[in-house]
C-alpha cells in the first residue's frame, strides 16, 4: 500500500507554509507574509517516530470568494483534502476563531477524514494561552497550540497525526521510475501539459502568466513506464524578478531541474526560441540533465511545405549548444503527439545511462585522430594517449594527453561530435575532462 498522505489546510496567511517547512525539516514551500503565496499543492516526504508519510501544503481556502485566483486555490485545496488520509487544519491564535475558520471547519468535517486542529503562532513559552480554548468551538476536538516559527508543539502535533494512520503502509520506498521536470518561460503550457498527462487538474491552469509558483509533483504509471512529473514556475529574466516570491520560484525551478532525470523544455510555437529559452537550456545543460525540446501550441501555426523542418533549424540556431536535444512539435490543447513524449523520455533516459567499453571508446578516438590530426603550437603537437568513460547521467569521458594547453576547444568539440556519431547519447550533454599524463616528449 502507499504511504499515508497528510494535507495542511486552512485560510490564507495562518502560517501553513511555515508549518510545512518545520515538519519536513527544510525550506521547501515558499514562505512570505503576503496572503495567497502558496498557490498549488506542494508535496514532500516526512518521517516521524518510525512512520513515513507524504505531506502536502495547500493554498489558503477562502470559502466565499469570487476572486479567480482564490477560487483556483480553493479547488486545489479541495483536491488535496479529497486524497488525504489525515488533514491538519491550521488556525491562528492571534486572530481567534474567524467566520472563515468556521466555514472551512464545516467543509473539512463534511469530508469525513480524520482531522487534527493546529492553532499556530502560539509563540510564547510556558502556560497555554487561554485564547487557545476558544477553538474548541469549531467542534474538531482538542486544539494543539504550535509555533511553526520556533518549533513549539510540533511533537504533539505529529504524535496526534500518526495516531490516525491505522493499517496504512508506512514503509518509505524510493521512487522507481523516471523523474521529469517541465520547465520553460511563463505561459507556454507547462501546467496544461502536466494536467493532460495526469488526467486531472493537478496544477492551476490560467491565462495569467506565472500562476504556478511552486514546483508540483505528479505520479504517472502507464504502458510506457513509471514517471514523476515536476511542474515548475515559469522562469523569467532576472530583470523581471522583482520580488522575493518570484525569486524563490526561480530557485525552485532550478532545484526541480536538479531533482530530475529528464527535462522537458517547453517553447511557444508562435514566439519561437528566444534568448530566455537559451538561459533555461543553459541551466539544464549545466545540471547535466537529459533534455527534450517541446514546441507547444503547434495547432496555432499555419503550415506549409517543410514548416516543421524550418522551425527546427531556427530553434537549433538559437539553441546552438543543444543540438543534441530532440525536438517534438505538440499541441497540448488538442493532444497532438503528446503520447509520443513518453517514448522520447524513455529513449533519452536510457541514453543518459549508456556505458561504452574502453576498447570501443579508444577505437573511436584513434579513428578521430586519423581523420583530423590534433593541433600543434610552435612545433609541438598534441598527443592523445587514450580515452575512457568515467560517468553516466550525464555521460562523462576522460582523455589523457601530453599537454592540456594544446587541447583547443574546437578539437574538444570535434572529439565530442565523433563520440556522438559513434554512440549516440541522444538528448544528453557529454562531459569531457582532459588530463595530462606527464609526457615531456
Amino acid at each position: 500500500m502507499s504511504k499515508p498522505l497528510v494535507a495542511i489546510v486552512g485560510r490564507p496567511n495562518v502560517g501553513k507554509s511555515h508549518l510545512f517547512n518545520r515538519l519536513v525539516g527544510k525550506r521547501i514551500s515558499i514562505v512570505e507574509d503576503t496572503p495567497g503565496i502558496t498557490r498549488d499543492r506542494l508535496y514532500a516526504e516526512c518521517e516521524w517516530a518510525g512512520h513515513n508519510f507524504d505531506l502536502v501544503d495547500t493554498g489558503g481556502i477562502e470559502p466565499n470568494t469570487k476572486n479567480e485566483m482564490l477560487l483556483f486555490m480553493r479547488e486545489q485545496a479541495q483536491i488535496a483534502i479529497d486524497t488525504a488520509d489525515v488533514i491538519i487544519f491550521v488556525c491562528e491564535l492571534k486572530t481567534g476563531v474567524t467566520a472563515a475558520d468556521e466555514d472551512v471547519a464545516k467543509m473539512l468535517q463534511r469530508s469525513g477524514k480524520p482531522l487534527v486542529l493546529c492553532v499556530n503562532k502560539a509563540d510564547t513559552i510556558g502556560e497555554i494561552d487561554p485564547n487557545v480554548y476558544e477553538f474548541y468551538s469549531l467542534g474538531m476536538g482538542d486544539p494543539i497550540p504550535v509555533s511553526a516559527v520556533h518549533g513549539h508543539g510540533t511533537t504533539e502535533l505529529l504524535d496526534e497525526v500518526i495516531k490516525h494512520f491505522g493499517e496504512k503502509e508506512t514503509a518509505s520506498d524510493e521512487f522507481e521510475g523516471i523523474k521529469v521536470a517541465v520547465v520553460g518561460k511563463p505561459n507556454v503550457g507547462k501546467s496544461s501539459l502536466v494536467n493532460f498527462i495526469l488526467g486531472e487538474k493537478r496544477t492551476i491552469v490560467s491565462d495569467i502568466p506565472g500562476t504556478t509558483r511552486d514546483s508540483v509533483d505528479g505520479y504517472v504509471n502507464n504502458e510506457y513506464g513509471n514517471y514523476l512529473f515536476i511542474d515548475t514556475a515559469g522562469l523569467r529574466r532576472k530583470s523581471k524578478v522583482k520580488d522575493s516570491i518570484e525569486y524563490f520560484s526561480v530557485l525552485r525551478a532550478k532545484l526541480a531541474i536538479d531533482r530530475s532525470d529528464v527535462c522537458l523544455l517547453m517553447i511557444d510555437a508562435e514566439e519561437g526560441a528566444s534568448e530566455q529559452d537559451t538561459k533555461i537550456a543553459g541551466l539544464i545543460q549545466d545540471a547535466g540533465k537529459a533534455c527534450i525540446i517541446l514546441v507547444n501550441k503547434w495547432d496555432l501555426i499555419t503550415k506549409e511545405t517543410n514548416t516543421m523542418e524550418e522551425e527546427r533549424k531556427k530553434i537549433y540556431e538559437v539553441l546552438s549548444f543543444m543540438r543534441y536535444a530532440p525536438i517534438l512539435f505538440v499541441s497540448v490543447k488538442e493532444g497532438t503527439r503528446v503520447r509520443d513524449i513518453f517514448e522520447l523520455i524513455n529513449e533519452v533516459y536510457s541514453e543518459s545511462r549508456k556505458r561504452v567499453s574502453t576498447g570501443l571508446v579508444n577505437e573511436v578516438l584513434g579513428d578521430a585522430v586519423i581523420r583530423l590530426q590534433p593541433p600543434s603550437d610552435k612545433g609541438r603537437r598534441l598527443k592523445l594517449y587514450y580515452m575512457t568513460q568515467t560517468a553516466v547521467a550525464p555521460p562523462g569521458f576522460v582523455i589523457f594527453c601530453n599537454k592540456i594547453e594544446l587541447f583547443h576547444f574546437s578539437y574538444r568539440r570535434y572529439i565530442e561530435n565523433r563520440i556522438r556519431e559513434a554512440f549516440g547519447f541522444k538528448g544528453n550533454p557529454i562531459r569531457i575532462i582532459i588530463k595530462q599524463k606527464g609526457d615531456n616528449d
